[in-house]
């Protein structure tokens, strides 16, 4: 039997193999929010607000959390069962996929991007740890390739070993954190936090934006939905319970970090975080840290890789992408088709060296995207009745509906905050200087993006009308 052809009336997905458990879906969640955004301590968020960074992240918190809500609200129903997230939760309530398909495209670009952004950080912090003085590009280049290669091999040889790998990532992450921040709270100067908001309520809002990056892709983790045993009783717990304590980390991390060391001389630093715990730990506990900052990454970019795979997956079930790209290893039950076109993007965007063409619409497309799933969500009972009766998480309905309309809200006004900024860019830089300089504003490469989308789903639906109209 032709591998591309087994099963054609199978739904691809049920080839994915359920190989994960409740301990590999803590370490995706927490790993992928724990990344290079905390342990550079965000430092353009501090430049617009100060050590207030620490109440930002409390801010959050909320909104964060009531987004998640409608998340494990729709994976306890029988959508958890498959990957897809947003895009599978938001077709099957309204009903049509023009919508979902266009904030999934961009959340794959988004993900692109970021995985080339950790892959190039990655790069710099080897090369700080093991203390290399060459500056070479060549050189620089070469481990990020490789360290891509390492983690597309991983996915290739099964979700097992993804798993396998990411526990024991994300364990000596957690050791080097309570290594930081235990004694770390014992040596916080008070004065540091003097004066703690610098730039008044306008600065501390802007500072939201990027302080928001460090909790966007939490809900890659219902991207594995498809391969976690018994997904829509464990995932719904993982989201909620892991958003929580991952908050509580953001926050003691930078209170010790702002606490130990003035704000200016953490954002001059490469490994600002290593340079804290310089101040109060031996060497070698120090190292440790700078240990958790590579593991901080290697945990983020890892199931980073995951997301635009499983995407075309559903993608090419609804017939919204050519059926080869659904290939699923028998052997491995991975979509190796899938997984290596998302290396080839992320390839593509770091030799380029255009990561601004998709990172910088990241945190603006994931915005985006919650609003529209928790507004989705308000509408479930509505437009889906018979599934929103099937929804089966343990929080009280009323609760379920404040924590959506919150995140809507929420959502909004990050919105808004970032379309205030980039009407400002807009109106103070030509287009000339924003290519020059890089920094072409979230709402420009929306609409390229978007555009391009658009015109994909286009051509794929015209596609499939034609497979169907000659069977």
């Amino acid at each position: 039997m032709n591998p591309n052809n087994q099963n054609q009336s199978t739904p691809i997905v049920s080839r994915l193999r359920r190989d994960l458990g409740t301990l590999e879906s803590y370490a995706a969640l927490i790993g992928i929010l724990i990344g290079a955004g905390i342990f550079k301590v965000t430092s353009q968020a501090w430049s617009l607000t100060g050590p207030s960074v620490i109440l930002g992240y409390a801010v959050l918190m909320p909104a964060i959390l009531a987004t998640s809500i409608p998340y494990a609200a729709f994976i306890s129903t029988p959508l958890g069962r498959e990957p897809g997230g947003e895009y599978l939760h938001i077709s099957r309530t309204l009903g049509g996929n023009t919508i979902a398909y266009i904030g999934a495209w961009l959340k794959i670009i988004a993900y692109i991007g970021a995985a080339a952004y950790l892959a190039s950080a990655l790069a710099d912090y080897l090369m700080e740890f093991t203390a290399v003085r060459s500056k070479s590009e060549i050189l620089h280049q070469t481990l990020a390739l490789g360290c891509l290669l390492f983690f597309y091999i991983l996915h290739v040889v099964g979700v097992r070993w993804f798993g396998r790998i990411q526990v024991a990532m994300c364990a000596l992450l957690g050791l080097s954190i309570l290594v930081l921040v235990v004694p770390g709270l014992f040596a916080i100067k008070p004065r540091n936090y003097s004066p703690f908001i610098t730039h008044g309520a306008t600065g501390f809002a802007a500072s939201l934006i990027p302080l928001f990056f460090s909790y966007a892709g939490f809900e890659a983790l219902a991207q594995t939905a498809g391969e976690v045993k018994d997904s829509t009783r464990r995932l719904p717990l993982v989201f909620v319970r892991g958003i929580t304590a991952t908050a509580l980390i953001f926050v003691l991390m930078s209170a010790v970090a702002f606490g130990v060391l003035p704000g200016a001389r953490l954002q001059a630093s490469g490994a600002p975080m290593t340079e804290v715990a310089a101040v109060y730990l031996p060497w070698g506990a120090a190292a440790l840290v700078t240990l958790g900052a590579i593991m901080a990454i290697t945990t983020s970019l890892n199931p980073t890789l995951i997301v635009p795979s499983r995407l075309a997956l559903i993608f090419v079930q609804d017939g919204l992408a050519p059926r080869w790209l659904g290939y699923i290893n028998p052997r491995t039950a991975t979509p190796v088709r899938a997984v290596t076109l998302t290396l080839a993007g992320i390839v593509l965007l770091l030799v380029s060296k255009q990561l601004s063409l998709a990172l910088t619409i990241a945190v603006f497309a994931l915005i985006f995207l919650y609003f529209l799933h928790s507004l989705t969500f308000l509408l479930l009972p509505r437009w889906n009745p018979a599934l929103h009766r099937q929804i089966n998480v343990g929080i009280p309905e009323w609760l379920q509906r404040t924590a959506a309309w919150l995140s809507v809200l929420s959502m909004g006004i990050l919105i808004g905050v970032q379309v205030w900024q980039d009407a400002h860019t807009l109106a103070t830089q030509s287009l000339h200087e924003r290519i020059a300089n890089h920094s072409l504003t979230s709402l420009e490469l929306i609409i390229v993006w978007g555009a391009i989308g658009g015109a994909l789903y286009a051509f794929a639906r015209l596609a499939h009308s034609r497979s169907s109209a000659s069977r």
